[in-house]
């Protein structure tokens, strides 16, 4: 009791004292480093590591707990468990900062790392820090340049020009997610559309592979797969080519569509399309459009929802089939790095085409129907003629030779008629492109090409790898230091000896985050992995929030594949298993200022007013007393103050509270809205369990528990403790249902509170009932559970190398059941019979119930249902 008693007193939970204890030892024992072990079964536990912002928030806590309470459950099942910890550390954020606060992003970075780790470890996570890195150390980024040059000589990573985001202040690529009504997220500059070199990766060479793959994942969310399915677009159709009037290149178009053909009336064609530029050049009208659309979004999303504008080219495209002359028009909504950069207009079937012409008075021709509906014109009602090409009514109208034909026989006609004619061909498109990796600032892993005037853009030799981005830089606006500074960009070309420079593009952080859990696998490997990365990958559980469904989660596949092919892994899949957990949500305060703008007060500055049924009927600001005004509940921010700071959490409650209300307040996969009332709530409860704990400890030695020798209490109690174990596993193995699994707890508990039984096999029931617990809840709340295990009489230990508790499906067998009793469907008792009894036994049983026979009284039982073990129903009338 020595240990129990320096962490409290008077049998009063102290959570600093048992936590720190908790983990110095688990330090001193190098509890959670981990070594490849090919006689157990592994368990790799991966949370998407984090960026180095400077501090933890709520959505850290939670996102790490889930990943703990899972590492720690496995553990505990026998499983060798890996569970690592690094830094996304490259990024715009951190070279914003920088120049902010005058310094360097690596000593912001590093700093910022230092504390977010010293915090982790506050919450008691079970990380093996061993394998701990920083995606901006040149021991890490090396190999993905190794990589790259690999791939370069391979095709699969190139340059060419492309159309992006251009923000003309920060001087960089924006991704479309950063261009906020047209402008820059940052610098508010309006962006401008501008064409210039990057690098690609080849992921549409991957594409089929990369769709298929998602049916092989049923550990995966079908939102997350479905969301991806969707972005790799793969889709069927034919490329249609059309000659253009007095010009000899002609327009290709893609569409899935071609049974709607004949219904074309005009063509659009991007602003950076070729015959837009020559048409522009006599054209002094044309080119001020084009160079206003320069300013417009490279989004599909952003085009979708702007206002429709365009401008004729005054050329014209000839039908392939009518030989009908088509005017071409340029249009904000087609993209150049969309397909072939033209689209053919089909007004009457297509929403965009019909807004288009509607505008600027261009034919609208109606070529689809359903049977025996109106063909006539409506422009009320255009979206009647529009069906979809699975419809068995569709048909084909006002086309020719295509009349009558569904969308099936309308594709095989025309793709035969126009490949025999040579202006057409079956391809498979998708919506897919190749992965972008060039960004233009400094913080970021150097892009390993040397330019050389004679032998163009050039690998760099791997003997000469990593390219190491200086560190001690100083900024001037926000010009890369490495483009400023000559001593580091000029070198000489590897193959001719002559004068070349190095590329000052860096790579998208997407880079470092594509592979960082495969480098776990085999820390201090020469090389990206090593043989370690087959015992350990593919990661049995990883975990994140599913607004990286998309972009990190697809080039985390992707990167596997290159990695698999590359002879480094021999998995076809980075993860089996992927939970997304939901955002943490809090209330917000405000007061309004004179010009409408808003104050956002933090939660913590508040006090809320309820009324006597704890309705909240205002709050107030503490510092002055005023009113403050109610915002609704939000995911929490910074722009809107309603943060949660987990280190005053810790430090006011301790980790395992922290831990243990993360956890119950909602299923992982939901919102989770933060409460400190809940947190208090939570603090209640291990504080009832310490006691109940430490109380028993202080009692008389008990027995083992003998089975046949037990009263109908202690066999309730102990039925009570294996439908616990029972639900509990499941809970957190198989469900992730990690708040019913403390809920279940805790109803355990109430139970031990109300069971006053002194007897010998009652304290050795009781003892059985809290070592379960103790074992129970360690996953959640391993401090809490660290002590009390040594104080119910064991030496002090790792309590996850504890075997998880097992069912003793002997104490699930119930002497007697409980039914409930209606009648004409309504409940009108309970009854207890053995667990045995007959129907006969159990109906006789209900009749006898005073309250039952009450109601029968003076009526006639017309039948008697018994459900075995839930209820008896007496029809009577």
């Amino acid at each position: 009791m020595q240990d129990i008693q320096d962490q409290g007193s008077h049998n009063e939970y102290n959570p600093q004292a048992v936590e720190s204890a908790a983990q110095q030892y688990w330090n001193a024992q190098r509890a959670y480093e981990v070594k490849e072990d090919p006689s157990r079964a592994k368990f790799y536990c991966l949370a998407m590591l984090p960026y180095p912002s400077g501090a933890l928030h709520m959505g850290h806590v939670r996102n790490y707990t889930i990943a703990d309470v899972i590492s720690r459950y496995q553990r505990m099942n026998g499983k060798n468990v890996l569970q690592p910890m690094g830094w996304d550390a490259f990024g715009l954020p951190a070279e914003n900062a920088a120049i902010k606060n005058n310094t360097a992003p690596a000593k912001w970075t590093y700093k910022n790392i230092d504390h977010m780790r010293d915090q982790l470890k506050s919450l008691g996570y079970a990380i093996d820090w061993s394998r701990e890195f920083a995606t901006c150390r040149p021991e890490y980024y090396r190999w993905e340049q190794l990589m790259f040059t690999r791939l370069m000589k391979k095709g699969l990573a190139y340059r060419k020009n492309a159309v992006v985001n251009w923000d003309p202040v920060d001087q960089t690529v924006l991704a479309n997610e950063q261009v906020i009504d047209g402008r820059g997220w940052r610098s508010g500059a309006l962006v401008e559309k501008r064409e210039i070199p990057q690098w690609f990766l080849k992921i549409t060479d991957y594409a089929q592979e990369l769709l298929e793959g998602l049916d092989t994942l049923p550990g995966w969310p079908d939102a997350v797969k479905t969301m991806q399915r969707n972005w790799i677009g793969r889709s069927e159709g034919l490329e249609i080519h059309f000659d253009v009037e007095n010009e000899a290149e002609q327009l290709t178009v893609f569409t899935t569509r071609p049974d709607t053909l004949m219904g074309v009336t005009f063509v659009s064609i991007a602003g950076e399309h070729p015959l837009a530029l020559k048409a522009a050049r006599s054209d002094p009208k044309l080119a001020a459009f084009l160079d206003e659309l320069k300013h417009g979004g490279i989004s599909e999303a952003e085009l979708e929802t702007q206002e429709k504008r365009g401008m004729s080219t005054g050329l014209f495209a000839i039908h392939p089939i009518s030989g009908e002359k088509l005017p071409v028009w340029v249009a904000n909504f087609v993209l150049m790095g969309y397909g072939t950069g033209a689209v053919m207009a089909v007004p009457g079937h297509d929403e965009r085409d019909f807004e288009f012409a509607h505008k600027y008075t261009l034919p609208i021709k109606q070529v689809i129907a359903v049977e025996g509906a109106d063909t006539d014109y409506d422009p009320q009602h255009w979206k009647d003629w529009y069906s979809d090409k699975t419809r068995a009514d569709m048909r084909v109208v006002n086309s020719g030779d295509l009349d009558g034909k569904n969308y099936r026989d309308a594709f095989e006609f025309l793709a035969k008629k126009l490949e025999d004619e040579g202006k057409g061909l079956r391809r498979v498109n998708w919506r897919l492109r190749d992965w972008g990796v060039s960004r233009q600032r400094y913080w970021g892993c150097p892009i390993p090409v040397i330019y050389c005037p004679k032998c163009d853009a050039v690998p760099v030799p791997e003997d000469q790898l990593p390219v190491v981005l200086p560190e001690d830089v100083a900024f001037s606006g926000v010009q890369s230091p490495i483009k400023a500074n000559p001593a580091w960009r000029k070198t000489t070309c590897p193959h001719c000896g002559g004068p070349a420079e190095r590329e000052t593009d860096t790579f998208d952080t997407f880079m470092e985050s594509s592979w960082y859990y495969a480098r776990y696998t085999s820390p201090g490997a020469n090389g990206q992995v090593d043989e370690r990365a087959n015992y350990w990958l593919p990661v049995d559980q990883y975990i994140g929030g599913i607004e990286h469904a998309i972009l990190h989660l697809l080039y985390f596949r992707f990167y596997h594949k290159l990695m698999r092919d590359a002879g480094l892994v021999k998995s076809d899949e980075p993860a089996t298993n992927l939970l997304c957990q939901g955002m943490v949500i809090a209330e917000t305060f405000y007061r309004e200022n004179a010009d409408g703008s808003k104050d956002w007060i933090n939660p913590a500055d508040v006090e809320i007013h309820r009324d006597e049924k704890a309705r909240v009927v205002g709050a107030v600001l503490k510092a002055d007393g005023k009113p403050v005004l109610i915002g609704g509940t939000e995911k929490m921010s910074k722009s809107k103050n309603n943060g949660v700071d987990p280190q005053t959490m810790v430090e006011k409650f301790g980790a395992d509270t922290v831990r243990l209300f993360s956890m119950f307040a909602a299923p992982p996969e939901q919102s989770l809205e933060w409460s400190e009332a809940g947190v208090e709530g939570m603090a209640r409860f291990l504080r009832r369990f310490w006691r109940e704990v430490t109380t028993h400890v202080g009692q008389p030695d008990h027995p083992e528990v003998d089975p046949s020798a037990l009263d109908a209490a202690q066999k309730t109690l102990r039925r009570q403790v294996h439908e616990t174990i029972q639900k509990v596993s499941d809970d957190f193995g198989r469900r992730h249902a990690f708040n019913t699994a403390i809920a279940s707890l805790m109803e355990l508990l109430n139970a031990l509170n109300k069971f006053n039984d002194q007897s010998d096999q009652g304290r050795a029931v009781r003892h059985e009932a809290l070592e379960t617990m103790v074992l129970l809840l360690n996953p959640v709340v391993p401090h809490v559970s660290h002590a009390l295990w040594q104080a119910l009489g064991h030496t002090q230990t790792v309590v996850d190398d504890q075997p998880w508790p097992t069912v003793d499906t002997q104490a699930l067998v119930r002497d007697s059941l409980t039914l409930a009793v209606q009648v004409n469907g309504k409940l009108r008792g309970t009854i207890e019979v053995a667990a045995n009894a007959s129907k006969e036994e159990a109906e006789a049983l209900a009749r006898a119930h005073p309250q039952v026979a009450a109601f029968l009284e003076g009526q006639s039982v017309r039948k008697v249902i018994v459900v075995p073990g839930k209820i008896v129903n007496i029809v009577a009338g």
